[in-house]
């Protein structure tokens, strides 16, 4: 009765079931063992803190519902644990040795090398369900599990050979798990409006054990997520009791082939109690009282399954029996563990990125006869002949779709030519569109995002930086994130605080993604091409003012088209303008190293002196040509780094260190930088935009100085 009393008291009426049609005490038994093997985990590591030193959390409490949804998941199917979730991945097939490798960073933990905490998993292979790489901020896998659940849709939707079906030719189920205090996040909402908007296959298990690190849910949610679901239309909802596992086995499978056959979005609320720490740093005795640890420890699902097994007539010594093996394997597998060796430090820098297939230019740059096309047209173009050629390919974000094609009219024409299906508009949802685009890369679609303007990136930026970077290195290759992400970017013509900024910098800062510029149509067709082709995450960034060159002074912004298979590599500089030999032999001359509108802004003040200046248009902020950036340094010992971006702890001022101390014997003075001024943001008013930015004018001051005029 006292259990019974508790249950109720959050919010659920206990009853024990018979064994239906759906469960064998096989499966009972089966899970029993699981049980007591992660009991035993996670005594074991307790009984053993100095050697599971790094931080980790474990399962216990909420093993019913785990291993109940692992038993019903198939290969085909995708599931995103969250970091308390080793029982799930115990019932998916992985042994406690292979979770111990990772809980001990050894170097043949088969996930992510020694790189990622104890239950963070990652896996492909046909014997498991897939397992993207996530994060343990809480809640934001959410977005990327939803993206895989988006790109199985497409996949259905075109009968792509890459959708792999289950043994009775069942379509995939994506499952989503989140701790209850994850919910509260805003992603979280942003995932669910997609799920239901686009009817997604998607099962959020929400593991509700009342305890957000120390803050309890009545002191930070005002209804629970069985109840907010109700406020996203079309997702069906479920409440259980998450500690019995035979209510747990029952309503997954339930859900699990509702979803399979109805392809719709579901959210099961599982309360669970909390039996072991928050985390291995972050300890129960802190901050929770005894009464509390009792009243939490006559719901462990453990001793539940073990009473029931008792009535259902299994012996005691059979139990007893499985106990004992359970801990000897346990005991066994972790001096295993212990004995393997740690990653070789030479490896720390593998799979920052998995090689790209494009490493030299190809194709006609400047066909016979062909006409210019403005910039804007290029990107078009080439976004058109990639989706010709690739029905993988999917473009979507804010007004991208039929009825605007874009607020620059750069994806005009492309959903009347590919359908809603392939191109399409999103919500205000900076944070989806980028990291949705994690799991549609997993599952083999090509997604090409846009954010509007690069003042909205902010919003986006934690799944650009927590999941998109860290995908591949912390998944040792496995997981590399095919995107590419167009922004526009820049200021010109009056487009105020909000609509004319400059990121590069804060792009620059993380590491894991690649960063291009382009500054005409020829270099935004190549590079276009070359980044959709790289099997990595790429930003591309393109100026507002040199779309349609309507900027005085732009009009090279505009050149022929090149081919068709033409492309251009990342990573490759171009030197836009030549100085003179024989002035630059003489000591006369400096180089620019710029991009973007800098490239303009650049060749303008290079006409005060002829022969005397030479540009190098970067076209790729990272990876960053050094080569020609150093060599063309060196050959000139004069140079000015010019961008739009505010100039102080700007790239550019990197970069200009950087050449500083490469070229410093080369140097004839020392290597300026031009940048905006130091202020917050770009003023509306046209006149205070210009005082703000660089221009023509100023950049040849600084090249007087340069040259000693």
């Amino acid at each position: 009765m006292k259990v019974n009393a508790i249950l109720l008291e959050h919010g659920m009426a206990f009853f024990l079931p018979k064994i239906s049609s759906m469960i064998t005490v096989d499966i009972l038994l089966r899970a029993y063992r699981l049980m007591c093997t992660a009991k035993e985990m996670a005594l074991l590591y307790e009984n053993n803190r100095s050697i599971c030193k790094y931080v980790h959390s474990t399962s216990r409490g909420h093993e019913a519902i785990q291993l109940a949804t692992a038993f019903h998941l198939q290969p085909c199917d995708w599931v995103s644990p969250y970091y308390r979730d080793e029982s799930l991945l115990l019932g998916l097939g992985f042994e406690p040795y292979q979770l111990m490798l990772q809980l001990l960073a050894k170097g043949t933990d088969i996930f992510t090398g020694g790189r990622e905490y104890y239950a963070h998993p990652n896996y492909r292979g046909m014997d498991k369900p897939g397992i993207i790489h996530q994060s343990s901020a809480t809640g934001m896998q959410a977005i990327p599990t939803t993206g895989i659940a988006q790109g199985l849709r497409y996949l259905e939707t075109i009968g792509s050979a890459l959708l792999r079906n289950g043994e009775k030719d069942e379509s995939p189920v994506v499952v989503c798990s989140l701790g209850d205090a994850s919910v509260t996040e805003g992603e979280v909402s942003e995932a669910f409006q997609f799920a239901v908007l686009k009817e997604l296959p998607v099962i959020y298990l929400v593991q509700d054990n009342d305890w957000g690190i120390s803050v309890r849910s009545e002191e930070s949610r005002s209804m629970d997520a069985y109840e907010y679901a109700a406020g996203f239309k079309g997702m069906g909802r479920l409440r259980i009791n998450g500690s019995d596992f035979q209510e747990s086995y029952e309503a997954m499978g339930r859900v699990i082939q509702d979803v399979r056959g109805g392809r719709r979005p579901y959210l099961v609320q599982a309360k669970v109690p909390l039996l072991g720490h928050h985390t291995s740093g972050v300890r129960k005795e802190f901050y929770r009282s005894p009464e509390d640890l009792e009243r939490q420890a006559i719901l462990d699902p453990h001793a539940g399954l073990r009473g029931r097994l008792l009535r259902l007539g299994v012996e005691e010594a059979e139990l007893q029996e499985m106990e004992g093996k359970a801990a000897l394997l346990v005991a066994e597998q972790f001096q295993a563990a212990i004995a393997a060796p740690d990653p070789d430090p030479a490896t720390v820098g593998n799979f920052v990125f998995v090689p790209t297939p494009v490493t030299e230019e190809k194709g006609e740059r400047a066909p016979k006869g062909g006409e210019k096309v403005l910039m804007v047209d290029a990107a078009l173009f080439a976004i058109r002949e990639i989706m010709e050629e690739h029905p993988e390919a999917l473009l979507y974000g804010q007004d991208v779709g039929r009825r605007l094609g874009g607020v620059f009219r750069e994806a005009a024409t492309l959903a009347e030519q590919f359908g809603d299906h392939r191109v399409f508009n999103t919500a205000i949802q900076e944070a989806y569109i980028i990291g949705s685009t994690v799991g549609m890369s997993a599952v083999g679609v090509k997604p090409i995002v846009e954010v509007q303007f690069a003042d909205y990136i902010y919003p986006g930026f934690n799944q650009l930086v927590t999941e998109i970077s860290k995908s591949c290195y912390l998944s040792h290759g496995k997981f590399p994130v095919q995107t590419l992400i167009r922004i526009p970017i820049g200021a010109y013509g009056g487009g105020g605080p909000y609509h004319s900024g400059s990121i590069e910098t804060t792009l620059l800062s993380v590491k894991g993604i690649k960063v291009v510029y382009p500054s005409n149509a020829a270099d935004m067709k190549g590079l276009i091409k070359a980044a959709y082709l790289d099997p990595n995450p790429v930003v591309m960034l393109e100026h507002k003012g040199l779309y349609w060159s309507k900027v005085p002074g732009t009009d090279e912004a505009k050149t022929v088209e090149p081919s068709r298979d033409y492309i251009l590599p990342l990573g490759k500089a171009n030197i836009v303008l030549e100085a003179d030999g024989d002035m630059t032999d003489s000591g006369e001359t400096c180089c620019i190293i710029t991009y973007g509108m800098g490239v303009y802004w650049a060749r303008g003040a290079a006409k005060n002196f002829p022969g005397q200046v030479a540009v190098v248009d970067l076209r790729t902020l990272y990876p960053l040509d050094e080569e020609l950036i150093f060599t063309t340094v060196r050959r000139h010992g004069k140079c000015l780094v010019l961008t739009e971006e505010q100039q102080n702890n700007s790239f550019a001022e990197a970069l200009a260190w950087r050449i500083s101390k490469e070229c410093f014997t080369y140097l004839d003075a020392p290597v300026e930088v031009m940048g905006a001024l130091n202020l917050p943001a770009v003023p509306m008013n046209t006149i205070l935009e210009n005082a703000m930015l660089p221009n023509s004018g100023k950049v040849t001051t600084v090249i007087e100085r340069l040259l000693g005029y």
